[in-house]
């Protein structure tokens, strides 16, 4: 596959920044509604520990993830563990004022959602950050463990997606309003247009720079996201000698750099599992700052080809594996 036709489709599933979109624009209408309705205000503390069930995973978790990191705690009465490490996640919830929101999940009373999530055993902590779902870790963590989680959590929620959180009151009555809505942004649809026909021309510095100027003002813009993701790894393989690429991913299996190098050859040739499969592997053969590095490009691949494809969905459930 030639790179120009990766631009607007090949691995970059259109149907799922469509549905991507849609999610997005829904839950804008929902908290746009509850500002009508009397929202806008700030949240209180106990508001920032729920409890969710698979009626309204959508409603508390996928819609709310436009605006706040939800961390999700997989939990069961009978889990041992569990009883150390919620109170702490609890506690944590309350202390970041807002800047996430913890989703508590019982197991026992939501096996579909257990299931869907890859978990394996519990405690389960995952996250899901603009409708895209992560592992962050298993079994009870140390609490310093669990910072240093959270602190990653909320910045990158920041600096790639914009959220900045939920307003918290401690006055505020549980069960109360939400963070009122930002202004409506947008459209950005000549930028958008600007970027897939510079991708056709094969402009790959003019695409990065036109989805960037959306997520300079849209840090949410979901289409943008997708297409930068895309753009980059289109420029990270400019270039290259692929046999060269092949033969280093080859001679050096556990060399974290040489193996993120040849998935995206790869993912760009339209071997998506292939991708995947790599990574994961190379994960669970480095350790430290290679095995961060590796896990960090998997992400971005996710993101390439779109949350929504039944193969990210694998690999997710594949990476919590090889992390745990």
């Amino acid at each position: 596959m030639q790179p120009r036709n990766m631009s607007m489709s090949g691995v970059v599933d259109l149907a799922a920044v469509k549905a991507a979109q849609e999610a997005k624009a829904k839950a804008e209408q929902a908290r746009a509604e509850a500002a009508r309705q009397g929202g806008g205000g700030a949240v209180s503390p106990a508001d920032l520990v729920i409890d969710v069930d698979e009626a309204g995973f959508e409603r508390d978790v996928l819609q709310r993830s436009a605006e706040v990191p939800v961390v999700i705690d997989f939990w069961a009465e009978w889990c041992q563990p569990c009883k150390q490490l919620s109170p702490v996640l609890e506690r944590l919830a309350v202390e970041y004022d807002g800047r996430f929101l913890l989703a508590r999940i019982d197991v026992d009373a939501n096996q579909m959602l257990m299931q869907q999530f890859g978990v394996q055993g519990i405690p389960a902590v995952f996250a899901v950050v603009a409708g895209q779902a992560l592992p962050l870790f298993q079994g009870a963590a140390g609490e310093a463990q669990i910072r240093e989680t959270l602190d990653q959590l909320v910045t990158v929620a920041e600096q790639r997606f914009g959220l900045t959180g939920l307003t918290v009151d401690p006055d505020a009555e549980p069960g109360g309003a939400q963070t009122a809505p930002a202004e409506p942004v947008g459209p950005y649809d000549a930028l958008l247009e600007a970027a897939v026909q510079a991708l056709d021309a094969g402009d790959l510095a003019g695409a990065v720079q036109a989805y960037k100027n959306v997520l300079a003002e849209d840090p949410a813009n979901m289409e943008a996201t997708l297409g930068l993701a895309q753009a980059e790894l289109l420029q990270r393989v400019q270039g290259v000698d692929p046999q060269q690429v092949r033969k280093d991913a080859a001679d050096k299996p556990a060399d974290a750099q040489a193996q993120i190098a040849a998935a995206d050859l790869d993912l760009v040739g339209g071997h998506v599992e292939d991708a995947f499969g790599r990574l994961i592997d190379t994960v669970q053969r480095t350790v430290g700052d290679d095995r961060d590095a590796v896990r960090v490009r998997l992400l971005e691949l996710f993101e390439v080809v779109g949350a929504e494809d039944p193969r990210v969905a694998a690999a997710r459930r594949a990476l919590a594996r090889a992390l745990f």
